[in-house]
């Protein structure tokens, strides 16, 4: 599907506002109401608008503890990362993880009650079978940059 400059600007401003009116978004691309929302259903249909969701904040609803953890695995083959990955995704504190390349294997952030949850979480991780050579925590400070709410034109044009 060709995009143009304005579904390209359709989805720099539902990626920052999913809740804005018809009418407003129509005004905001300089077009009438039913060409711009036409042009919104189709690229729900193709789906590249996959739906439209709240961003919570969760530091707000329950204090976490951010820690960025590097973990290098014993083994490097297929059963290995899948074992991995599969503890990863049944763990609800770890809220991003990434295979890398460059002498460690993942990068994983966990977000834990406290740094004695988390430590307790890495020893359970090192008593198990998924296999961990090594790791090295990072205690987040601060946070200096996140992830914006929305995407820029120019991203969209990459």
């Amino acid at each position: 599907m060709k995009l143009d400059r304005y579904d390209l600007k359709i989805l720099e401003i539902l990626s920052r506002d999913g809740r804005i009116t018809k009418s407003k978004l129509a005004e905001a691309i300089n077009l009438s109401v039913s060409p711009c929302w036409e042009r919104v259903r189709r690229l729900e249909k193709a789906g590249i608008i996959e739906g439209y969701a709240a961003r919570l904040n969760p530091r707000v609803l329950v204090p976490r503890t951010p820690v960025w953890v590097q973990i290098e695995l014993k083994a490097h083959h297929a059963e290995s990362f899948a074992r991995f990955e599969a503890l990863v995704h049944d763990t609800p504190e770890v809220t991003e993880c990434v295979a890398v390349g460059g002498g460690v294997d993942y990068l994983v952030k966990v977000e834990a009650s406290s740094i004695d949850a988390y430590q307790r979480l890495i020893d359970a991780w090192l008593t198990s079978d998924v296999g961990i050579e090594r790791y090295f925590t990072y205690i987040v400070t601060k946070t200096v940059k996140r992830p914006a709410a929305g995407v820029s034109a120019a991203e969209l044009a990459l």
